[in-house]
Order: C-alpha cells, then sequence, then structure tokens
C-alpha cells in the first residue's frame, strides 16, 4: 500500500493511471484546490493542517510509504482546519513558509519521516515521464538562443536557496521575468512582446538545493502553447530533473510552429 498525496497539475493523473494499471494497492491524500479525485473510492478529504488525521489514514491503512505529485499551494496559515497534531507541527510549517514553497514541502517530509513514513520519488512509478539529455525538436538552439540560456541558467543559479522560482524567461540576453508566486503561466503572460516573434527562451530547472524527490519543474501542452504565445523560441528543463507531460503533443506543436525543446 502506498499513499498518493496529490495537488494540482495533471501529473498526479498520471501517477494514478500507471498505479491503476500495475494493481499496486493505493489511497490518496486529496490536497489539490479542486478536490479532483474525490470521485475516487479510496480518496481521503483532508486539509493539510490536519496532520494527526493524515498519518493516523495511513498508519491505519500500513501505508509506510508516501508520494507527493502535482503542486500544492501555500495555504492561508489562518483558516487552515488544525487538528492537535496540527496544533503541535504548524509553527514548523509557518516557519518554512518564509522560506517559499518548497521548504514547506520538505518539512512535511520531515513530519512523516518522523513518524516512519518514507517519501518515495515522484517518478518512482513513471520515469518516461522525463526526459534525458537532447534536441527532442526538429529546429534546434541557435548562437543567441545559446547566450539566452547561458543567461537563465545564471539567473536561476544566482537566486537564494529556497527561493520558490524554478522558471526564468530571456531573450536577446536580457532577463525578462522571473516565476512568481503566480507560477510558469503568469510569468510568460508577463513575458509576451508584440515586437519580437519566435525569439527568446523558457528555461525551468529544479530550485537550489531542492529535495528532488517531489515538486519537478514540469512542462506540459498548456506550457509550450503558452511559450508561444509569448513569442518564444524554445524551452529548455534539466536532464532527468522534471516532469514532462503529453510529450509527443508538445513535440508535434514544438515542429509546426518552429520551436525548440531541449534538455540539458
Amino acid at each position: 500500500m502506498i499513499g498518493l498525496i496529490f495537488g494540482d497539475t495533471d501529473f498526479p493523473k498520471q501517477v494514478l493511471k500507471t498505479i491503476k494499471k500495475k494493481k499496486i494497492k493505493y489511497l490518496i491524500i486529496d490536497l489539490s484546490k479542486s478536490k479532483k479525485f474525490k470521485q475516487d473510492k479510496k480518496t481521503h478529504i483532508v486539509s493539510l493542517g490536519q496532520f494527526g488525521k493524515i498519518i493516523n489514514i495511513l498508519k491505519n491503512n500500513n501505508c509506510k510509504k508516501v508520494l507527493f505529485a502535482g503542486k500544492v499551494n501555500k495555504p492561508n496559515f489562518s483558516k487552515l482546519k488544525l487538528d492537535f497534531k496540527g496544533i503541535y507541527y504548524i509553527p514548523r510549517i509557518i516557519k518554512a513558509s518564509k522560506l517559499g514553497d518548497a521548504a514547506i514541502l520538505k518539512e512535511i517530509i520531515k513530519i512523516l519521516a518522523q513518524n516512519n513514513i518514507k517519501t518515495e520519488n515522484s517518478l518512482k512509478f513513471n520515469p518516461e515521464l522525463s526526459l534525458k539529455k537532447g534536441n527532442y525538436s526538429n529546429i534546434k538552439a541557435n548562437k543567441q538562443d545559446k547566450l539566452d540560456i547561458k543567461k537563465a541558467i545564471k539567473t536561476l543559479n544566482s537566486l537564494k536557496q529556497y527561493n520558490y522560482s524554478q522558471g526564468v524567461v530571456v531573450r536577446n540576453n536580457k532577463v525578462i521575468s522571473i516565476e512568481g508566486k503566480g507560477g510558469t503561466k503568469r510569468m510568460l503572460e508577463k513575458s509576451k512582446s508584440k515586437k519580437f516573434k519566435n525569439y527568446g527562451v523558457l528555461v525551468k530547472f529544479p530550485k537550489k538545493k531542492q529535495d528532488l524527490r517531489i515538486d519537478l519543474p514540469t512542462i506540459g501542452f498548456k506550457t509550450i502553447k503558452q511559450s508561444k504565445e509569448a513569442g518564444l523560441k524554445g524551452i529548455v528543463v534539466k536532464n532527468k530533473k522534471h516532469v514532462f507531460l503529453n510529450k509527443n503533443k508538445c513535440i508535434g506543436f514544438a515542429n509546426k510552429n518552429r520551436m525548440f525543446i531541449l534538455v540539458k
């Protein structure tokens, strides 16, 4: 039995599909905003502050391992439903939240570990969703694109340790936008240009010192479509340190729109 702690994005759906196909026993802790897994009989609707309930659900079902998939947004702590253990643990979570989303997830993993519950890599059952080094489109990065990529990587590496930013947009060697609390979609909306079409790159790399079992940068069809709308030429992710959804559909779109998909 494995506990699936699911948030938003389409990644959890892919994980669940594989789990069911392999006939692995599971239960779901649904932390998504819309409670998208409530129709599944094995789903438990729980508040992030109900640590006692979460731990009891896992232990009562003999779940010694959990897997995180999808984005878990920072909650409004004043509105959280807290149980007894939640009251005990929440100061740690609030303190971690000041360092960013990555720190919150790290703290939750520590709490689970203290209760003898191990966190598995998010890609344990879906390694095919992470691509190896290489160019996956007909179009390749040219000299200017490579300068933009280098600038983007340098920018991400210069961010503070627990900064929540996984993405940056660079065009003509100029940083156009860095991912903020609005996520990739908002960053790309801010990066739109009437002057430039098919110029610039989106680079999405893991946060510095990130726990690579969880919260990996995720790319899907919406991302590449939004990148096209922003006037960008390419998307770059890090070798085996990302989640890439709808790969074939994305590659087809990139080829049709003269964009590149590169794994560094």
